[in-house]
């Protein structure tokens, strides 16, 4: 029985990452599917370790590894790439974190030209949805009314369900994030929310789909870190 993993919303917690794969680890038989759904960067310190760990080979046989886009990697990638004026959108949204974990000082003047260009190149190259038979991975939501190929890229990105909606694409289940709960996940009929908030309360949940099975998942898995304000280093 091949399974999926998902986890969500990173936020520069390399911490987080590396107990949430040694729990997968630990529990995964191959073949098995890990989906990130975006938001590795900004607001928690290592910014620079997740993204250069999903770069990486994640060193575990029979794994298949899909990293989507999240809003602070387009973020991100359009301030480094000189899509919008300045630097403002980007710090404002956590960005200054991200910049001192590529070197800066704190107080300095925002320098983009600390972003090494192969992540540049991977950040722009990252997929913003991910379907398997019975369910859409992505970060942040899907218009139900729009087929999966006619999807408004700022829908994937930045959409807020409200919190009575069910979700759901036809028969296909929503895995997402990006609308951050601290007592999440959030578990509807049709879609599953596993933004924690983690970067700051220091818990995050990884879901575990069947993928012979339609629905929700069938198994939550906790890791639980520092909370932010207690790291040696918080931002």
């Amino acid at each position: 029985m091949s399974k999926t993993y998902a986890i969500a919303d990173l936020h520069g917690r390399f911490d987080l990452l590396e107990m949430a794969l040694t729990k997968i680890a630990n529990r995964a038989e191959p073949p098995a599917t890990l989906v990130t759904l975006g938001d590795y960067v900004d607001r928690g310190p290592d910014s620079r370790k997740v993204i250069e760990r999903l770069m990486g080979n994640l060193g575990h046989e029979g794994w298949r590894l899909t990293c989507l886009k999240g809003n602070h990697e387009d973020i991100m990638w359009q301030t480094c790439r000189r899509k919008v004026p300045d630097c403002g959108w980007w710090l404002t949204n956590g960005g200054g974190a991200t910049l001192i974990s590529y070197g800066q000082n704190e107080g300095d003047q925002a320098d983009v030209m600390v972003v090494p260009e192969e992540h540049l190149k991977w950040i722009e190259r990252l997929p913003l949805m991910h379907v398997d038979k019975h369910r859409i991975f992505v970060h942040a939501g899907v218009d139900p009314n729009c087929s999966l190929d006619g999807q408004d890229p700022q829908d994937l990105l930045w959409k807020i369900y409200d919190d009575r909606d069910e979700g759901g694409h036809g028969q296909g289940h929503i895995v997402h994030g990006h609308h951050q709960h601290a007592r999440g996940p959030i578990l509807k009929k049709n879609r599953t929310n596993l933004d924690t908030f983690a970067w700051y309360t220091g818990r995050l949940v990884i879901a575990v789909f069947d993928d012979a099975t339609p629905g929700g998942p069938l198994d939550i898995l906790d890791v639980q870190g520092q909370p932010i304000e207690t790291l040696d280093h918080p931002i």
